[in-house]
């Protein structure tokens, strides 16, 4: 009461009239005005890990669109007899890094391993023991060596039975590229004779017993293995010998090697003289040509001159798998085909997710109860179930109606419908609780008010509310659609290995095998694919928490 009586008694003269000049006036923003997706960027980049995260996710989508196009290979190739070929890049092996340059560690090998390895090196002059034989450890009772060993040149040479036309075809291409595919060939009765031994084509040189099973060689003075090749001398019918002449079809530039033998003169005696002599580079059988081929030319020349696919030379970026098949191409096509289909499935379960769920939540009442009721229903379904009756009944439909094309795609569309079937349903129980949340504040209400229609309150009030939520969702469905995918693919569920088709989840399950046989040297089989998941599944994640924080409208404004 004391304090009203003191403002009460202020005197007149303490009063003054306010100027024009000192009245205040709202000042004009010198900013422009932030949208709300400019708005929502400038949080969502605030957030380092979700923009890490966006940028791995490209990497990735980025890997799985035009990795393709920079390999030769293709899902559907493969070759066994580069199972489990060592990742190699070129300029790795250039300068000798470990692991990507094509090689292995082989530890405590037995001598035939050892010789082999020695042997191939010492034909093709390939180094197919690293740094050569001053790089290998033997150890102290001198039984095991110890070196790192080149999975492509390690091959060495294999035996095989081809047309006459395939066989001068080959000595046309060397002819003309220069690269030696055909090697000579040992006689017959010249081979070991133990089954194991007697096709193995690395065995080119002389031994000491052909019936022993453990090859012991004969070595010249300075310790090289002697060459047991099959060679016919100059002037001698060749087919009488049962092989295909190498002066018939011999590679340009190279001639018949001289050397001295033993003949007798007219009076039956025994003196020197010198003979020109071919080397036997085919075995004339019933229909076909045995040759001994070097495997990694042999492969070339099958890729570039039969095939016609442009691989020049066997490479695997990332390895070959149990199969050998080029794990960089598997993942590259794998990659695509998940980013595609789970790209397809989430934008279809988005739409019908979205409509059935803003129907249901805005209007509410017997409508909502009788969609939520047929939502359970077939939720209810298990997705197994329902993947297992399409496969049966689309597979008898396809035998019966001849529509064999249909079988590379069919497990494709068996996880779309599978997928599809159930997959809105989560989107549009989210979109009903945003359409619930938001349908009876303020803002609606007055626009109900002044007359908006239904469809305007619903799209262009209510559900750009609830589109943080919403939009999160997606970006977590995406993963969840890979995922679900790579699972049923790694557990022989689906097969995915028709045609260009694969699956990450199929490299995964040939990378456990790998790892189930003990070996260190096949952890790359699994390593790669289970790399891209972990980082797929992390990215999603981050990028979606960026994403919720981003679009959320209470956050509108704070960061001003």
């Amino acid at each position: 009461m004391t304090n009203m009586n003191q403002y009460q008694n202020i005197p007149a003269e303490k009063f003054q009239f306010a100027k024009r000049t000192d009245l205040g006036h709202d000042k004009k923003f010198d900013t422009k005005p932030v949208s709300y997706f400019q708005g929502a960027f400038r949080r969502f980049s605030k957030n380092k890990g979700a923009v890490v995260a966006a940028i791995v996710i490209a990497f990735l989508i980025l890997f799985a669109i035009f990795a393709p196009f920079f390999t030769n290979y293709t899902p559907d190739m493969y070759d066994v007899t580069y199972i489990y070929a060592a990742p190699k890049l070129p300029i790795c092996e250039k300068y000798g890094i470990p692991f990507w340059d094509g090689s292995r560690d082989r530890t405590n090998v037995g001598y035939m391993t050892y010789l082999k390895d020695m042997a191939i090196m010492q034909e093709t002059g390939r180094e197919v023991i690293k740094g050569g034989k001053d790089n290998v450890k033997i150890s102290e009772d001198g039984k095991s060596y110890t070196y790192r060993y080149d999975t492509y040149y390690g091959i060495g040479f294999i035996y095989d039975e081809i047309p006459m036309s395939k066989y001068l075809d080959i000595q046309r291409y060397q002819n003309e590229t220069g690269r030696q595919v055909l090697y000579p060939v040992v006689a017959l009765e010249d081979r070991p004779t133990h089954s194991k031994n007697n096709t193995d084509a690395n065995i080119f040189y002389q031994v000491k017993d052909k019936k022993a099973t453990k090859i012991t060689p004969v070595l010249d003075e300075e310790g090289k293995l002697i060459p047991n090749y099959w060679e016919i001398p100059e002037g001698i019918d060749p087919k009488s010998w049962g092989g295909v002449a190498y002066d018939s079809l011999r590679i340009e530039g190279e001639d018949g090697f001289t050397k001295t033998v033993k003949v007798r003169d007219e009076n039956d005696n025994l003196v020197d003289e010198e003979r020109t002599y071919y080397y036997i580079y085919g075995v004339q059988m019933a229909s076909t040509v045995q040759v001994r081929v070097e495997y990694y030319e042999y492969y070339a020349y099958e890729h570039l001159v039969e095939e016609g696919d442009g691989v020049s030379e066997p490479l695997f970026l990332f390895g070959a798998t149990e199969t050998g098949k080029d794990i960089f191409s598997c993942l590259a096509y794998g990659a695509r085909f998940s980013f595609i289909f789970a790209s397809i499935v989430a934008i279809v379960n988005f739409i019908v997710g979205v409509i059935w769920g803003s129907i249901s939540g805005y209007y509410g009442g017997k409508l909502d109860l009788a969609m939520e009721r047929f939502c359970e229903i077939l939720g209810s379904v298990p997705s197994m179930i329902i993947i297992t009756l399409l496969k049966y009944h689309m597979g008898h439909f396809i035998v019966e109606q001849g529509l064999y094309k249909l079988v590379d795609i069919q497990s494709a569309l068996v996880l779309f419908i599978a997928f599809f079937a159930t997959g809105w349903i989560g989107m549009a129980g989210r979109t009903r609780m945003q359409f619930y949340r938001f349908k009876n504040q303020e803002y609606v209400l007055a626009a109900r008010t002044l007359g908006a229609s239904d469809a305007r309150i619903m799209f262009k009030h209510i559900f750009p509310n609830g589109l943080g939520t919403i939009v999160t969702s997606i970006a977590l469905v995406i993963p969840s659609m890979i995922y679900s995918e790579t699972s049923l693919s790694y557990l022989g569920i689906i097969n995915l290995e028709a045609g260009k088709l694969t699956s990450v989840g199929t490299l995964i399950n040939a990378g456990q095998k790998a790892l189930q046989q003990g070996e260190p040297y096949t952890a790359f089989v699994a390593l790669f694919p289970c790399g891209f998941l972990v980082l797929l599944m992390l990215s999603f994640n981050l990028f979606g928490n960026g994403l919720r924080d981003a679009f959320n409208p209470s956050l509108r404004g704070s960061e001003e």
